[in-house]
């Protein structure tokens, strides 16, 4: 049995949240190091900040929205 089939299997063990909490793990393993190791953003949400992603959300249901495949045409890149 390899390193990956005892991972599979362990894997299919996991509840959802814990598969979830593994594989947010298992992400960051494929960072660099500077990433992987950098403190988390702790500073408090201003109301600035707050705003502005609630009118991203409502822009994001109205479908108010750029593609990227659009921003790269106008931008000619």
């Amino acid at each position: 049995m390899t390193v990956k089939d005892d991972l599979h299997h362990l894997v299919d063990e996991l509840d959802e949240a814990t598969a979830r909490e593994a594989l947010t793990y298992i992400q960051t393993l494929g960072l660099p190091a500077f990433l992987r190791d950098a403190p988390i953003d702790d500073e408090p949400e201003t109301e600035e900040e707050r705003a502005a992603v609630a009118e991203a959300e409502a822009d994001l249901a109205a479908g108010r929205v750029v593609s990227h495949e659009e921003i790269r045409r106008e931008f000619g890149e």
